[in-house]
């Protein structure tokens, strides 16, 4: 059995002030072409097909556009599950229908069942919310993420063959990135690893770095959706039962870089249509440095100044006076002592 494993498309996404519908169309492009290439027995999705519940016009047409590509030039199953960034009801509509034509929609976990290709048997599960579980399935009583899901993968689980999970969850261990939505307050949206027993591979979504974690594996999102993902090397999974995974790496329209330099050095490099989010390395006030930067790069996402001490507010000893609360700050942002001048200035204004 072989099949490709996608996740958190999170369609109609803007960046900044930025839309990604075009980025996002650039790379589906790449994944209809390597769908069509690698000749899967089938497609996973595993949940945040939109980024919010209620997406724009154009984020549907772009799933619709990509979902009738994959399932005309394709002809294998395609199965996707809502996440937690989705409507599942929404999700749900036409699923039936759908269904005569290859494409298996799981949208709220009530719909939660079973796909069989081949010998393989492909358990869909959506975000499994605790509260929906047991409004869905009275047998379950418990509070958490772990016990929820669990229940779900032991309900749905077949007693012979190999089976294959399709979840949304935050798998314990996992690394997260800062444009995941927490699925609940502290741990209890944790998910242990120990749940996937029993199954050959467990195809997740919602952190966005690919990254596996024993029987579960995260695909990862399309694109870096924030600066805390502009390190990682987006990716689609090839999962071939038995045999172990592929990675086939996704081509940006514009990638997403975090660069530390001076006011001066960006002035003078080259122009760049990426997504830039800069750390400035100079120490005084510059005049209108965002609208500056911002007509030379297009794409800019902000900035911020460097911070040379991470050792949080302690570093900043509180003090009587202006003079030397300034001093330590400036210590604290600097990473030198102040000069003469500075602490002229600042004892001027504070007289």
């Amino acid at each position: 059995m072989r099949f490709l494993h996608t996740a958190d498309w999170h369609l109609g996404r803007v960046l900044g002030n930025h839309s990604l519908l075009d980025d996002q169309a650039h790379v589906l492009r790449q994944f209809i072409d390597l769908a069509v290439d690698t000749k899967p027995d089938s497609i996973v999705i595993a949940g945040d097909l939109y980024d919010r519940a209620f997406p724009p016009a154009d984020a549907v047409s772009l799933l619709d556009d990509t979902f009738h590509e994959l399932a005309s030039r394709c002809r294998v199953p395609i199965l996707a599950i809502g996440g937690n960034h989705d409507s599942q009801q929404r999700l749900d509509f036409g699923a039936r229908l759908l269904r005569h034509q290859g494409l298996h929609l799981f949208g709220a976990v009530e719909s939660t069942g079973i796909v069989t290709v081949a010998d393989t048997t492909f358990v869909a599960i959506p975000f499994a919310e605790p509260a929906s579980v047991r409004s869905a399935f009275p047998e379950y009583t418990g509070q958490d993420h772990h016990s929820a899901l669990a229940f779900l993968l032991h309900r749905f689980r077949p007693a012979q063959g190999p089976a294959v999970a399709i979840a949304h969850a935050f798998v314990a261990g996992g690394v997260e990135s800062e444009s995941e939505r927490p699925l609940s307050v502290g741990t209890a949206g944790q998910v242990g690893v120990n749940a996937f027993q029993g199954y050959a591979y467990g195809a997740l979504g919602h952190l966005h770095q690919p990254q596996t974690l024993g029987i579960p594996r995260y695909s990862g999102s399309l694109l870096k959706y924030s600066t805390s993902e502009a390190h990682q090397k987006k990716s689609v999974t090839l999962v071939t039962l038995g045999h172990g995974i592929e990675e086939f790496p996704l081509s940006p329209r514009h990638d997403l870089r975090c660069i530390e330099a001076s006011f001066d050095q960006l002035l003078q490099a080259p122009r760049s249509d990426d997504y830039l989010y800069f750390t400035l390395t100079d120490s005084g006030l510059i005049p209108d440095v965002a609208r500056r930067l911002q007509d030379r790069y297009p794409h800019f996402l902000g900035l911020a100044p460097r911070v040379f001490d991470s050792t949080g507010d302690d570093a900043i000893i509180p003090a009587a006076n202006p003079q030397a609360m300034f001093a330590s700050f400036w210590q604290y942002v600097q990473n030198e002592a102040p000069t003469a001048e500075h602490e002229a200035i600042i004892a001027e204004l504070a007289q």
